[in-house]
């Protein structure tokens, strides 16, 4: 089965219409993105978009052969106007299936949002998968008893397209139902402004085990595509309010399952630090599982699905506490002995570890010098923990100003 891409933007295309944003800005010829528009083997046409034809011609194909046209959502611009010899554009019952005279068989997948997926199976068997913008399958929440993808007992989809980077749950609930597997090539489709185009968007996508591709791309379907696996170890460093825990809930929205591991913990009587973390717990996903505790050894060395440390600041204040480390006499007879054996621990238990872990940490050491000796000292130990984590990481990002910059990749 062959895919082209007549279009892989949002709705409203890419730039947007009248957008003065620096994303729309900058997305100008090979970057810019008509809406996303799927021709399947020149004979199904997946949601009709103004310019269908013309972008078809561009990529060396006709719709003179379309046999049926498909929509995923509903169209709240101006009528679009049939081209000249296309069938009636229509939407399948969610659960029903259409045989098209082409030999293609379309399923349609429910949404958990106004909209219509499909599931595509081609006279050669292979089998992709289409969601609309801001759609997410219902209902695909758990892992199946039976391998399956659309319906129990089938394998993995070859190719899921899907608005990655909007719902990346979508993704997620793929994964955790087993109709997204290993070799299943995912397509981040409905691209929009919230992402500027070029390096970070690869960056995104690649961290969720996706890639995006230029309008008129053509792909075969079960062919395998590589895409940068997520690295086993991530740290996430940044100042107050850079971004950074957003950045690392970013690279792990896609997977099933997240342990949120947070070392602050609760803080009775204080309104202003409840605030912050409901805040935190607000935007990440109902399926992670969030774990209160500064014990980081024990959970890197156990099994299980991707840990997310937040932060290491925070881990280290716990661990100075712990040896008494903000007096001097302390520091100076045993304190700074337990804070480096603790912190030599935790750096050989992430270098140890198998799951994937992004952890957070702050970086203090580019801001004003402190005041007392406690704190110069707490800046010190969280300049040295957070190099001899880095050290053990595969990927270190700094985020400022709510951009990521590659420190080490």
């Amino acid at each position: 089965m062959e895919l082209t891409l007549l279009g892989t933007g949002t709705p409203e295309g890419l730039p947007r219409p009248g957008c003065p944003c620096a994303a729309c800005a900058v997305s100008v010829g090979p970057r810019s993105r008509a809406a996303t528009s799927l021709l399947v083997d020149g004979a199904l046409l997946l949601d009709l978009t103004p310019g269908a034809v013309l972008a078809g011609a561009r990529a060396g194909h006709s719709l003179a052969g379309v046999r049926q046209v498909l929509l995923t959502h509903p169209h709240d611009g101006p009528p679009v106007e049939l081209p000249p010899g296309l069938p009636a554009a229509g939407r399948v019952p969610d659960g029903r299936e259409l045989a098209v005279i082409s030999g293609h068989r379309v399923r349609a997948v429910p949404m958990d949002a106004p909209g219509t997926g499909y599931e595509v199976t081609g006279p050669d068997g292979s089998r992709l998968l289409y969601l609309p913008p801001g759609g997410a399958p219902a209902g695909w929440g758990s892992p199946r008893t039976e391998s399956g993808g659309g319906a129990v007992g089938q394998r993995p989809y070859d190719l899921v397209l899907a608005d990655v980077l909007g719902r990346p749950e979508a993704l997620a609930r793929l994964r955790a139902s087993g109709a997204a597997g290993p070799t299943t090539d995912v397509i981040a489709v409905h691209l929009d402004h919230d992402t500027p185009p070029g390096r970070e968007l690869a960056r995104r996508c690649a961290a969720a085990g996706a890639r995006a591709v230029p309008d008129g791309t053509t792909v075969r379907v079960g062919e395998h595509h590589a895409v940068p696996d997520l690295p086993r170890r991530t740290l996430v460093l940044g100042g107050a309010r850079s971004g950074k825990s957003f950045e690392a809930e970013r690279r792990l929205g896609s997977f099933p399952e997240v342990v949120y591991v947070a070392t602050g913990g609760s803080r009775d009587g204080d309104a202003e630090w409840a605030a912050r973390i409901g805040l935190h717990r607000e935007r990440r996903p109902g399926s992670w599982r969030t774990v209160e505790t500064c014990e980081l050894a024990p959970l890197l060395v156990e099994g299980g699905p991707p840990l997310l440390i937040d932060c290491l600041a925070l881990w280290l204040t716990d661990a100075m506490d712990r040896a008494g480390a903000w007096d001097d006499a302390v520091w100076a007879a045993q304190g700074q002995k337990e804070l480096r054996e603790r912190v030599a621990e935790l750096v050989a238990a992430v270098r140890a570890t198998r799951r994937t872990v992004v952890a957070v940490s702050n970086e203090v050491g580019s801001g004003i010098v402190p005041a007392t000796a406690s704190g110069r000292r707490f800046r010190d130990e969280l300049g040295r923990l957070n190099s001899l984590v880095a050290a053990e990481c595969e990927h270190v990002l700094m985020v400022v100003a709510g951009q990521a910059v590659v420190l080490k990749d």
